[in-house]
């Protein structure tokens, strides 16, 4: 296992860290509940391999996660690192932060939180929450009692709303944000909290299982001998070395060892191939023939048409070559599946969207040629 700095906060961390949100479960009588045995056997196991970083959270399964995690590390508790999360709705005045904390600590057993996460925060909650409230000043109140270790946060917004974050609450250790082959929307700001000594994990390195299909992606891009897409998207987030750790919501033992085998390669990606294969991404996204940044300047769509969406489905089959992701895409928005966006079929012909492309792509043909594509794929 390889082992990085994590910014500031003085440890080093296992590159891949084991995010416990879908460990083994079944629903017994209305009521849900962990396997443990199989849960501690897995987490062991990791811990064993190297893995010392395990983060959770006080809904991650049913809100029996914590309980597993605690149960499981318990023998081996000062050798781990142990990362969850405040969830911000349950937090309305200042007291009900370190209740949260609380509850958590006793889920866990144990007396101290190595990493405490101010949960999936936005530009919003930060500032009449986390600062509104007076919650860092709680939360170090609590660190000098010794019940976190470091004070930290996870986050769900547009990528400029780290650097109002970062900027306005130095006390701020750790990050957690979305970062993979296909999603690199944070990696400035990325490079932004490290410069700060912040330490950063990133969380979907495989985009949510989007990336664990095989492919042949990497030979597309580069036209060298492929590896799996599944290996590759590891290796890519890992090549980045301002990324600390790699979480993966491991489910089982086959999916811990796979995952400790591309973590534990001494340089997983240099820093020439990185940086080719980030120019190869971009390069053969501006030459396809739908080049749609998704920056979002086409809505809201008066039909409501989800016009972004429905062209990045066409871009992970087009430029991406992941055929069965791009088709599962579409016909989940086709389909209305989550009750979101209108069909292709909707348009009124406006031309509104196409008044505000940045890249001046004729989006209604387009979206009729998306349409008929998926139609016979």
């Amino acid at each position: 296992m390889i082992y990085r700095k994590f910014g500031n906060t003085g440890v080093e961390i296992s590159a891949l860290g084991f995010g416990c949100m879908r460990l083994p479960e079944s629903e017994i009588d209305g009521k849900w509940t962990v396997d443990y045995d199989k849960s501690t056997e897995m987490l062991r196991h990791a811990y064993e391999l190297g893995v010392n970083y395990f983060d959770t959270a006080y809904y991650y399964c049913h809100e029996n996660s914590e309980i597993a995690v605690g149960k499981a590390l318990k023998p081996i508790r000062d050798k781990v690192f142990i990362a969850t999360k405040c969830p911000m709705d349950n937090v309305k005045v200042k007291e009900d932060y370190r209740r949260m904390l609380e509850i958590s600590l006793a889920k866990l057993d144990t007396d101290y939180i190595d990493f405490y996460h101010f949960w999936a925060i936005n530009k919003a909650v930060f500032d009449e929450k986390i600062i509104g409230l007076g919650l860092i000043e709680e939360a170090l109140k609590l660190k000098a009692e010794g019940k976190i270790r470091h004070i930290s946060f996870s986050f769900h917004d547009e990528p400029i709303a780290i650097k109002h974050i970062i900027d306005n609450a130095p006390e701020l250790e750790t990050m957690l944000v979305q970062y993979n082959l296909l999603d690199r929307s944070n990696e400035e700001m990325i490079d932004y909290a490290v410069s700060k000594g912040l330490g950063v994990v990133a969380m979907g390195p495989v985009g949510g299982g989007r990336l664990a299909a095989p492919t042949e992606l990497y030979k597309k891009l580069t036209g060298k001998e492929s590896i799996s897409t599944y290996e590759l998207a590891f290796r890519f987030v890992l090549g980045n070395e301002n990324i600390s750790c790699a979480l993966s919501g491991m489910e089982n033992i086959d999916m811990v060892d796979k995952n400790v085998a591309v973590a534990s390669i001494e340089n997983p990606m240099s820093k020439k191939d990185w940086a080719e294969l980030t120019d190869a991404i971009e390069n053969v996204k501006k030459f396809s023939e739908l080049y749609c940044t998704g920056c979002g300047y086409c809505q809201p769509c008066p039909k409501g048409i989800e016009i972004p969406r429905i062209f990045q489905a066409y871009t992970y089959y087009n430029v991406y070559g992941l055929t069965e992701l791009a088709k599962k895409s579409f016909i989940a928005y086709r389909d209305n599946k989550d009750k979101k966006g209108a069909l292709v079929s909707d348009c009124i012909d406006c031309g509104f969207c196409e008044k505000k492309c940045p890249q001046k792509l004729k989006v209604r043909e387009l979206l009729k040629k998306v349409e008929a594509t998926f139609e016979t794929i």
